[in-house]
């Protein structure tokens, strides 16, 4: 295949204090707090939840955003945005090591922040207590959890019910473990009395578990003792059928939703069924239901674009995914990272490098930070391809945006620029990720220690060596702390 792939471009860096700015400041001066951190936030208090998403997205780790966060419900009248705990949450549930700061935080919140106890921080505790216990214990942790937090919120004066309960079953039903929602539901149900969503996150649970028959079972069941469904309640088991290929089914339900009063179809049923269309690769029904949704009053918005773009690439019409990635773009929707990786993929399946080289100058372009499936993507596509070059040049744009590239992009960048005999570049980046406190990979150390043999650099591989040494010494620590 001839490398259609034109030359790298200088990687940008951003200079004003932008969120990348601050997070870099954040990570580079860990685990002090930087001034000028606490001189911006104070005065722009929307920045924190941007900033700490930023974190979770770039996988840094966990310590220096909970430390600034702990600095500034301090301040005396610093309003801590809603939003910015349950994403704080997440990134301390990410890590071993400090998961079971989650329920502290929370418990300590009351007294001063008692707004910040809502039900997405209550969906990442239970959610981090599921995952942190042993499969055995884990039931008993995350209902001891739940009635600890009931606790909490009653201290503070914040009402604990229905909502609450559907937290706690979305965590189960999200793992596929829907027995044990269905007992916890009968458990607590006459304590928080269930509305419609309730009944809306058990089929959920049953759809995400791939359990289509007994989905239908419980929602007939449920009907019969008084469910009244409501759109939500029809898209779930349209998704159900489209996932199993059964689209036209999906389609009957649609059908049968417009015949009933009060519900009418939505721009998620919509978006489902053109997803579902896209599975079987029927584009033109899925273009079709695209434009049916404006004659029923549904505007579409970048989801229902980017299920209409997976349509097309999955019947392998990439001309038509470009042209709405332009039309999305006129209508001022704004492309991101399921609108970038929908047509990387499509590209790659093709084995169109030039169009790969098109959507990533767009998206470099604009100063998109792609997530990390799409950062792998494109590492693996360049350095396959012989263009390492261009992995490094998207290494350093990240970098440059105060993300942490994953380790695995590592492992990728790193053997393609030793085998192009780049190995000084190889090093600046196993270093650079140290610095920014994530441990690299036994792999990416193998490689870059091998090739720096065959040039007998011999001072960096005892540096790297120390690296290993440290982070190994760390994680020994969070195992314990574990344990």
């Amino acid at each position: 295949m001839p490398n259609l792939l034109p030359p790298p471009r200088a990687a940008q860096r951003l200079l004003a204090p932008t969120v990348p700015h601050l997070a870099r400041l954040l990570l580079t001066h860990a685990p002090a707090i930087p001034p000028l951190l606490t001189a911006i936030l104070p005065s722009s208090p929307s920045l924190l939840t941007p900033l700490l998403s930023h974190l979770l997205l770039s996988h840094s780790p966990p310590l220096p955003a909970l430390s600034l966060f702990r600095r500034l419900l301090e301040l005396p009248h610093f309003p801590v945005p809603e939003s910015s705990l349950p994403v704080l949450l997440r990134l301390l549930a990410r890590s071993r090591r400090y998961a079971h700061h989650s329920f502290q935080l929370l418990e300590s919140l009351p007294s001063t922040h008692p707004h910040l106890l809502s039900v997405p921080a209550l969906s990442v505790v239970l959610s981090t207590a599921l995952c942190a216990s042993a499969p055995g214990a884990s039931f008993a942790a995350a209902v001891s959890r739940f009635e600890s937090a009931a606790a909490v919120w009653a201290r503070a004066g914040r009402s604990f019910g229905a909502a609450e309960l559907n937290a706690l079953l979305r965590v189960f039903c999200a793992r596929g473990r829907v027995a044990e929602a269905r007992a916890l539901f009968h458990r607590y149900c006459d304590a928080y009395p269930p509305d419609t969503r309730t009944f809306n996150t058990l089929l959920l649970g049953f759809k995400e578990a791939g359990h289509a028959q007994a989905l239908d079972l419980f929602y007939h069941d449920a009907v019969l003792r008084g469910f009244v469904p409501d759109a939500v309640s029809y898209c779930v088991r349209m998704d159900a059928y489209c996932k199993k290929g059964r689209f036209l089914d999906a389609l009957q339900l649609l059908d049968e939703m417009r015949k009933r009063e009060n519900c009418k179809p939505t721009l998620q049923v919509f978006t489902t069924l053109i997803y579902g269309a896209g599975i079987v690769r029927d584009a033109a029904r899925a273009r079709l239901l695209f434009d049916e949704m404006e004659q029923c009053g549904v505007t579409p918005d970048r989801g229902a674009h980017n299920a209409l773009m997976g349509a097309y690439v999955r019947a392998r019409d990439l001309q038509s995914g470009m042209a709405l990635m332009s039309e999305m773009e006129q209508k001022g929707f704004g492309l991101d990272d399921v609108t970038y990786n929908t047509m990387l993929c499509g590209f790659q399946r093709a084995g169109d490098l030039e169009g790969i080289w098109k959507i990533y100058s767009k998206m470099i372009g604009s100063g998109f930070m792609p997530r990390t499936r799409t950062t792998m993507l494109l590492m693996k596509v360049f350095c396959e391809n012989g263009r390492p070059d261009l992995g490094l040049e998207l290494w350093d744009y990240l970098i440059g945006k105060g993300c942490v590239p994953h380790r695995h992009a590592l492992d990728v960048l790193v053997t393609g620029l030793c085998c192009r005999d780049v190995v000084g570049e190889a090093y600046r980046c196993f270093r650079e990720l140290v610095e920014m406190g994530m441990a690299p990979t036994e792999r990416a150390f193998r490689v870059l220690e091998g090739f720096l043999k065959k040039k007998r650099e011999f001072g960096k591989i005892d540096e790297i060596r120390q690296m290993m040494k440290a982070t190994q010494l760390e994680e020994h620590q969070a195992e314990e702390e574990a344990a």
